[in-house]
Order: structure tokens, then C-alpha cells, then sequence
């Protein structure tokens, strides 16, 4: 749906929302953000990881013709891909898209495929932030699946947030618990990706992704042993998206 005009800025609009929807669930979320002419046209961004699942499914009840994006860093596990086909055809996803770094940009600044090694933040910049933000070129919003039980810097999300001044982001699953997602998943029959039988609690790229740890909370193993957290997809000029505190 188109952005409509005039429009205020993209913070006014996020503390209305925020107000607006506080202690609504999911579905309400997703629904007004697929219907809202003042959020204006989004997509769903997707890792296709271990919970993606249900957010997917959701969005499979509601509208399967938004556009579902999925950043193919190249060093994706190829179970991962297998996943984005298996639940695009099973939910009958319509505009499912891998965005890329430019080969030239590869070519330049990694061409050994070694720079997760020693820059691990610049590897995702190159291969995650830039093809992401490219790839939301003509959106107005997107929609995200993080969680507060996620922990650290998602421990304060809220359910609309400003990014930057030009979009807004959606996060319909804010306030879920794990328990919530796993009741999902076994009440609707979903598949789950195959890698979270063999340990995975969260999945990335394959160099900075390990089994979650024994008593290691689901995203423990995502850059095991490094002081990272976050591949940068929901950072502003390189930092966390600022949140003002609102009560739950």
C-alpha cells in the first residue's frame, strides 16, 4: 500500500503506534502494518533461521504477496536455502527474494572470502547491511522477528521502531517468550529448519555460527568468543536504534 501524504516524521509516527498498540498481540500488528496507509508499502526481512517459521506462517495467513527478503551472504548454510524453498512452496510465499552483495564490492574487499577472520564487523557490513539496505530501496517499512528473550540489545524492543528517518520497522513478535514460539510451531505443524535438530538455537552465516553452547541462551553461539552480538542489520550509523522506555 502506498505511503500516504502528508505524512508525519517517521518518530511521530513510531510513539503514536507504540501507544497505540502497547499489550495488543501479534496479529494485530502484523495486521495494521499490512494495512496502514501512513506506514506505507513494506516487506518482511527473513534469516530463515530456527523461529522464522511462525512469523512466516503468520504472514502466510494474512498476505502471501509481500515481499519476503532474505540476505544470501554467500556463506549461508545450504540448509538454509533449502528452507527458504521448502516454506516458501508450502505457504504458497509469492515474491520471495535473496539480495547480495555487489561482486565488485566481494571482489574489492574480500576477495579471499577471509574477512570474517580478522573484521567481522566489516564482513557483515559488506555482506549484510549494504545489500539490506539496497534491497529496501521503495519500502516504507519492514518487518523484523527479533524478541526481547533474545537478550541484549533487544531486551528494550518495542513493537514499531524508527529506522533512521525514512523507515519505519516492525517487530509483531516483541513480547513472545520461547515457549510461545515452540506452542506455535507444534499447534500449527510447522517444519523446522534442520539444523536446529542437530543443536543450533540460532542460525547465521556458517564461519560465525556454532551449536548453542551447554546452558547458553539460544544466540550463544552466534559469534562464539567474540564481543559481537549483532551482524548490524538493526543498527543507525553504527549504533543500536536507540528505544524510549515504555511500560509493557
Amino acid at each position: 500500500m502506498p505511503l500516504e501524504t502528508p505524512v508525519l516524521p517517521v518518530a511521530e509516527r513510531v510513539a503514536s503506534l507504540n501507544l497505540r498498540y502497547q499489550g495488543h498481540g501479534a496479529v494485530a500488528v502484523l495486521s495494521h502494518a499490512l494495512s496502514d496507509p501512513m506506514i506505507g508499502r513494506i516487506a518482511l526481512v527473513s534469516s530463515f533461521g530456527a523461529e522464522s517459521v511462525v512469523l512466516l506462517h503468520l504472514l502466510s495467513i494474512m498476505d502471501r504477496s509481500v515481499p519476503v527478503l532474505l540476505i544470501d551472504t554467500e556463506m549461508l548454510f545450504a540448509e538454509t536455502l533449502d528452507y527458504q524453498r521448502q516454506l516458501g512452496q508450502r505457504f504458497g510465499l509469492s515474491d520471495l527474494r535473496l539480495i547480495r552483495a555487489r561482486r565488485e564490492e566481494l571482489f574489492a574487499r574480500d576477495p579471499d572470502n577471509l574477512l570474517h577472520h580478522f573484521d567481522p564487523d566489516a564482513c557483515c557490513n559488506l555482506r549484510k547491511v549494504e545489500p539490506l539496505e539496497r534491497g529496501l530501496k521503495g519500502f516504507d517499512g519492514w518487518i523484523t522477528g527479533r524478541k526481547r528473550y533474545q537478550g541484549g540489545q533487544r531486551q528494550a524492543l518495542h513493537l514499531f521502531e524508527a529506522d533512521g528517518d525514512s523507515r519505519i520497522k516492525i517487530n509483531p513478535l516483541a513480547h513472545w517468550r520461547s515457549e510461545d514460539l515452540q506452542e506455535y510451531i507444534a499447534n500449527n505443524n510447522l517444519p523446522r529448519h534442520p539444523l536446529v535438530a542437530k543443536g543450533y538455537g540460532s542460525i547465521g552465516c556458517r564461519p560465525c555460527t556454532r551449536k548453542t553452547p551447554l546452558g547458553g541462551d539460544a544466540r550463544s553461539g552466534r559469534w562464539f568468543g567474540q564481543d559481537k552480538t549483532e551482524c548490524g542489520i538493526h543498527f543507525t550509523k553504527g549504533k543500536a536504534t536507540p528505544q524510549k522506555a515504555l511500560a509493557s
